[in-house]
């Protein structure tokens, strides 16, 4: 997955293709499509700002002098929509932490039940085995799929009673 996020939620339905090909087709399109993209974000904004809180409660067990792993994995976690190209859908994504302590997989490895490896501050030939709190985004969002699905078929719908409101004018 070069480039691609470490994991992520997805949020679909089976009338979101038709919806954005149907949006493609009307005059303005492109200011719909925009408008349809906001508010699926919005609809998803709640379960990024769960995940987000989920990892700011991971526990740290040692001052590290380099920027704060957690808040940085908070940053990049947001709600992502696409209307078209390779998939079309809206999720919540946790991007790779690039430019953090040279942990790129932050979020995907901090999220493993297994943990992860890395050598050791100082000492590069000692290892440690360290874990993360332990599925902190998918806990996220059990439970609450359906709330984030219909929160998404109600943005759809909206833009859907919106262009056929355009149709009778």
């Amino acid at each position: 997955m070069a480039g691609g996020p470490p994991f992520e939620i997805r949020a679909t339905h089976e009338g979101l293709d038709q919806l954005a090909r149907a949006l493609k087709a009307e005059a303005d399109g492109k200011e719909l499509r925009k408008e349809l993209a906001a508010n699926l974000r919005e609809a998803l904004k709640p379960g990024a700002e769960q995940a987000k809180g989920s990892v700011m409660g991971m526990i740290s067990l040692h001052s590290h002098p380099a920027p704060a792993l957690r808040s940085a994995i908070a940053k990049k976690i947001r709600p992502e929509v696409k209307l078209g190209g390779r998939w079309t859908g809206a999720r919540v994504k946790a991007f790779k932490t690039k430019n953090v302590r040279g942990f790129p997989n932050a979020p995907k490895r901090t999220n493993n039940p297994r943990g992860w490896r890395h050598p050791v501050y100082g000492n590069r030939e000692v290892w440690a085995h360290q874990r993360g709190k332990l599925k902190w985004f998918d806990r996220s969002f059990t439970g609450r799929e359906g709330i984030y699905k219909q929160a998404v078929h109600d943005a759809m719908e909206e833009m859907a009673q919106r262009i056929a409101s355009r149709v009778r004018n």
